[in-house]
């Protein structure tokens, strides 16, 4: 049968939306199943911080009444604001190993890119880099960490049978228990003589809160404002992830490193929510929650993510940026593997970052997976 296009409306449609993955992935042991209600939120508007400053158009592709593909098409005002690019992107492309569904998806996407004024598309970047960018090419053999994304290999295939080339490449690191600490020790112990380095943990009470989370908002945008792509969190976004932040972390998961007596840099590390819901199928109710909160506030789990980690930009090419990034690293690394967790994932970094590459290889970071992401002129 012929491969049919149309936009996703109705409650079945999006049913076939989500639900499309578990048939994809179904011989895949690596593949971890979202959570099938959260996913749902992530995509409506009154859910979703990102669609104040952005707009989406959705996609199915059916083979008779056989749902085989996904992928979304979405414009970003802020990145549009701050590139002036006529620049559009597409993500979440999800289809069996078929050539004529991919090329029908990625077609309909830039088509709807082309329609609302667009010249060039980027992907995949599902929603934003914010959020899980990039198409799995290297590290198939191990399942995906919180918030990073999984695919199978044919992917690449198709699209770059579309017309993609390869616009940056990011790069997941391993960063085990066992990676070596001596160097780390003596770099810190130089950099922290004169005392004008100074660390301290996250102030989770109500007084402290949200100021903490607008400090490290602002870090972070003065951190990555020259990264390829990078287009500013929202208040509205961090203010998102901040209610996250203050149910599942402990105050040792961020560390915030001051230098001359001012907040200069800061790491957070999150617990690995895929390895609490690996055995759940995408379901919650009735029972999952119960073990949900269980595993992730009692329990705890054993692997994790540090997903955020910046330092002032005025610093970064010093060695006191160099000190301030290790220090936060290794507390809440030292934080973590001293209350169990085994292993953990520092991501994700742009390849081209040779200088926080170097420092994360430095105390022992093991590169292990690569996601890329691609672009074409429409």
């Amino acid at each position: 049968m012929p491969v049919t296009i149309v936009p996703v409306e109705t409650a079945a449609q999006w049913h076939d939306f989500h639900h499309l993955l578990f048939k994809i992935y179904a011989h895949d042991p690596q593949w971890v199943a979202p959570l099938l209600l959260e996913r749902k939120f992530h995509f409506q508007a009154k859910h979703n911080p990102f669609f104040q400053h952005a707009k989406a158009a959705f996609f199915l592709a059916y083979r008779g009444k056989e749902p085989v593909g996904r992928i979304t098409a979405q414009i970003d005002q802020l990145h549009l604001d701050r590139y002036n690019d006529a620049t559009g992107h597409f993500g979440f492309l999800e289809a069996v190993d078929d050539a004529e569904v991919f090329a029908a998806l990625i077609a309909a996407a830039e088509s709807w890119l082309r329609e609302n004024g667009m010249r060039r598309v980027v992907g995949p970047v599902s929603f934003s880099l914010w959020d899980q960018p990039g198409l799995l090419v290297d590290g198939f053999d191990t399942p995906p960490s919180v918030m990073m994304g999984h695919h199978l290999p044919y992917y690449e295939k198709h699209i770059v049978a579309a017309g993609y080339h390869q616009a940056e490449d990011l790069i997941a690191y391993r960063y085990g228990p066992e990676a070596p600490t001596a160097t780390l020790e003596k770099l810190l112990a130089r950099a922290m003589r004169g005392g004008e380095i100074t660390l301290r943990n996250i102030r989770m009470d109500k007084e402290h809160f949200d100021s903490e989370i607008a400090m490290m908002l602002d870090i972070i945008n003065d951190a990555w404002s020259d990264n390829w792509g990078y287009v500013p969190m929202t208040k509205a976004e961090i203010d998102d992830m901040a209610g996250i932040l203050k149910v599942l972390l402990r105050p040792g998961d961020v560390a915030i490193a001051e230098y001359q007596g001012k907040p200069a840099a800061f790491a957070a590390i999150f617990p690995n929510l895929n390895e609490a819901i690996r055995d759940m199928n995408g379901r919650l109710f009735p029972f999952n929650i119960f073990k949900l909160l269980w595993r992730m506030k009692v329990s705890r789990t054993k692997t994790a993510r540090m997903p955020m980690m910046g330092v002032r930009k005025s610093l970064q090419a010093s060695p006191i940026g160099a000190a301030l990034a290790l220090s936060v690293i290794k507390s809440v690394r030292d934080f973590n593997f001293a209350r169990g967790v085994v292993d953990s994932d520092l991501s994700w970094i742009l390849a081209r970052n040779t200088r926080v590459r170097h420092v994360i290889e430095m105390v022992g970071g093991v590169p292990y997976k690569t996601y890329r992401v691609y672009e074409k002129p429409l």
